[in-house]
């Protein structure tokens, strides 16, 4: 961020400069919180349109049904307790900066260019990896050769697809990984069956949790959104955490999203090292 601030004052423009990039940080907070309030709304709303589109469905399995009501209600509301918190922050954090005489000045502005916007955006990307520099995110998205990971291989206005892949290779100059779909593919021309090989950015690729090793693993409490493997297959999908977990190797109970058995959502069983954060503005 490149700031025009005339006159004297070192101290004071490098602190004003602290709190500025804490402002945006915490505006950045903000606005992913609206959006997870907009998607838990979104799944309480289906709810409710089933529910009156099949009241039969309260009948059969009111427990699950109302449970997993509960659970959006819950995450809902400590979303909205967060972003409370959050805007009381950026309110203070403005205050700050007005009694410091930063906006008052002549010509004091912030300015923030079209490189800059996209090197954040590059930067909210990458914390999938880590929060250190880009070289050792780069030295992390190399050790995941041979690893199998969670790839977003297909992409378009209505969905995202994301599936269970093999690390082949990275590429730390182009930043793009080489990947393996394991699943054999259908049948070409000879009849034989073919690999699928992908390249894609390091923000498509999400490694998972060390099997061995929960304590490397989120732990996602009841009512959150998350992306996991669905059961007996290789591909990833949105689904709700039905449950507490009382460690962090037991396997997650989820609701997969339009997973309906007779008019119900069962929990299904997925080991903690196949769930992992739900990628903001995921399609499904």
């Amino acid at each position: 961020m490149s700031s025009s601030v005339g006159g004297g004052g070192g101290g004071s423009a490098a602190g004003s400069g602290g709190d500025i990039a804490g402002l945006l940080d915490k505006a950045k907070e903000l606005d992913q919180l609206r959006k997870e309030q907009d998607e838990v709304a979104i799944e309480i709303n289906k709810m409710h349109k089933k529910i009156l589109a099949s009241p039969e469905m309260v009948d059969k399995s009111a427990d699950t049904i109302l449970v997993r009501l509960r659970a959006l209600y819950v995450h809902a509301k400590e979303l909205a307790d967060s972003e409370v918190s959050t805007s009381s922050a950026v309110i203070g954090l403005l205050d700050g900066l007005l009694q410091s005489g930063v906006s008052a000045a002549p010509r004091k502005k912030i300015e923030v260019g079209e490189q800059k916007k996209k090197r954040m955006k590059s930067d909210t990307d990458t914390t999938r990896f880590s929060s250190t520099s880009m070289r050792s995110q780069l030295d992390q998205a190399a050790n995941l050769k041979g690893e199998q990971v969670a790839a977003r291989v297909k992409s378009d206005e209505e969905k995202d697809e994301w599936f269970v892949v093999k690390v082949i290779h990275f590429d730390k100059e182009t930043k793009e990984f080489e990947v393996l779909d394991e699943e054999p593919g259908d049948d070409d021309e000879s009849g034989q069956k073919f690999e699928r090989k992908y390249k894609l950015p390091m923000p498509y690729i999400i490694p998972f949790p060390k099997k061995g090793d929960p304590s490397s693993a989120q732990d996602f409490g009841q009512g959150r959104q998350v992306l996991a493997v669905y059961p007996g297959t290789t591909a990833l999908y949105r689904a709700t955490v039905a449950a507490h977990r009382k460690r962090k190797s037991d396997d997650y109970l989820l609701w997969f999203d339009d997973d309906e058995e007779d008019g119900n959502l069962p929990q299904r069983a997925v080991p903690f090292y196949r769930v992992v954060a739900l990628p903001e503005g995921h399609r499904q």
